[in-house]
């Protein structure tokens, strides 16, 4: 079964450009790792969205633990945000 993690961001005007960075460093080191199907950053005036999909919540789950070990990406909320990330695991039937 599938799995995707999709994260809307809501960064500070003055970060937009910035954070946009950010989400496609960290979707490069999700693309490196093994059972990732996809990673991309999508953007409307409102929000930064970060799509990752990949063969299984188990390989998901080890694609999240790469990107929190990796120094270079830099996934924590701080005050270049606007507000709290809204992030949603999701399962294909």
């Amino acid at each position: 079964m599938k799995a995707c993690l999709v994260a809307f961001h809501y960064p500070r005007p003055s970060h937009r450009e910035e954070f946009i960075g950010r989400v496609h460093r960290v979707a490069e080191v999700f693309r490196d790792s093994p059972g990732c199907l996809s990673a991309e950053c999508w953007v409307n005036e409102d929000a930064v969205v970060s799509t990752v999909r990949c063969e299984s919540a188990e390989a998901l789950d080890s694609a999240l633990s790469a990107v929190m070990a990796k120094a270079e990406a830099d996934i924590v909320f701080d005050e270049r945000e606007a507000r709290p990330r809204e992030v949603f695991q999701l399962m294909s039937p």
